[in-house]
């Protein structure tokens, strides 16, 4: 008898258990001890900040944003200081003035142009340090004054600050300043210096007798007035003034500023209108007629005018065309001379077989003549191309 086969519970566990894994790299090593740290330094008391001392109410506000640090602080710590934008660039600076410093340029003054019998003469309050420097009226490149004088018709070619000189003589234009002390603006002129250079300006006026005094500005002629009059005017347009000089017959005009920075009237053409307006008082104070080569036209516009002119229009466009009513014996026909061949209404020709070669004869004469004859859609019969229906005898073609 076979030896039975033995329980599965009884075989011993062969294979089952897997040994460990072996580990891959160098086998740990055991660490040193550390040393121990040493005790840490007490830190030294913060010595108290002494108080700030109250600020005075009077003192100048500094201006917002980061203060810039100090070069010393920087040297002494030996870093570098961060870009921000505490940081400004520095403006190169513009020898305006070939060397010169604008203390010395404010002692230059700028000559006044004036001649007697002059019919224009142009104010302004004071020279400023660039044209005190070229001794040149309206200098400046952004200055429209010599621009309008061409685009009004002033002037026949452009002209600059180097032809001022030539103005007096050629154009009968002078200039002179109420104040001849030059500066960088005319808010560092004081009280008395206006005072006196408004009784200045005066008696400037009353020697040399030009037909107009053209003031270049609005704060120039309140100037003068307050000078003069002991007000300024409460209601002040541009053109003639209605104030007088006492014992002086000198109109007085008065036109937007020259310069660029004028905030109402930025652009030269936005001037234009005034300096043409000048020209017209001229002739007509000196009674010439006036000239038709620069013309200012006001422009209107009427909606019901313009739709009325429309309706006429198209009624214009649309002709009446008697010949279409002739053609079907409408009341404009006319009869044709006694004794013709053919049938007239007056704009129609009704051929026959006669006269139909003499018919298309002349009408390719007009058409070679580049004229569409009348009635040419009736100078052909196509009666005899019409199919018989009916069944009757035949007749033959009209």
């Amino acid at each position: 008898m076979a030896n039975p086969e033995p329980m599965m519970d009884q075989l011993e566990p062969a294979n089952l258990a897997k040994p460990p894994p072996k580990k891959r790299g160098r086998p740990a090593q055991p660490k040193e001890p550390k040393e121990p740290k040493p005790p840490k330094v007490p830190k030294p008391p913060k010595v108290p900040k002494a108080p700030k001392p109250p600020k005075d109410p009077n003192a100048p506000k500094g201006k917002p944003g980061p203060k810039p640090k100090k070069g010393a602080e920087a040297q002494a710590d030996g870093k570098q200081e961060k870009i921000d934008e505490s940081f400004k660039k520095v403006k190169r600076k513009v020898d305006r003035f070939k060397g010169m410093s604008e203390e010395e340029v404010m002692k230059k003054t700028l000559p006044d142009l004036l001649d007697y019998n002059l019919d224009y003469v142009i104010i302004g309050i004071n020279p400023g340090l660039m044209a005190a420097f070229i001794g040149r009226w309206f200098p400046g490149p952004g200055n429209h004054f010599w621009k309008c004088l061409f685009l009004s018709g002033f002037t026949e070619e452009q002209l600059n600050h180097m032809h001022d000189t030539t103005l007096p003589v050629k154009y009968k234009m002078g200039f002179t300043n109420m104040v001849a002390r030059a500066t960088p603006g005319s808010k560092d002129l004081s009280s008395k210096e206006l005072r006196e250079g408004g009784k200045i300006l005066v008696e400037k006026l009353k020697k040399y007798k030009p037909l107009i005094a053209v003031f270049n500005g609005k704060c120039i002629y309140e100037m003068f007035c307050r000078e003069l009059f002991g007000k300024k005017p409460t209601k002040l347009e541009f053109g003639l003034q209605p104030h007088k000089i006492p014992d002086c017959d000198v109109a007085l005009y008065l036109m937007p500023s020259s310069s660029a920075r004028c905030a109402q009237f930025p652009r030269a053409q936005d001037k234009v209108h005034f300096y043409i307006k000048l020209r017209e008082l001229r002739d007509q104070l000196k009674g010439v007629q006036r000239s038709t080569e620069i013309e200012e036209v006001q422009y209107s516009f009427d909606l019901h005018l313009a739709k009325e002119d429309a309706k006429r229009m198209a009624i214009k466009e649309e002709q009446y065309d008697p010949g279409y009513e002739d053609a079907y014996g409408g009341a404009y026909a006319e009869r044709g001379a006694e004794g013709a061949e053919g049938q007239t209404n007056g704009h129609c020709t009704f051929s026959t077989g006669e006269n139909r070669e003499g018919a298309q004869e002349a009408s390719t004469s007009q058409l070679a003549e580049g004229q569409l004859p009348d009635g040419q859609w009736m100078t052909q019969s196509f009666a005899d191309q019409i199919p018989d229906i009916s069944g009757g005898p035949k007749e033959g073609g009209v």
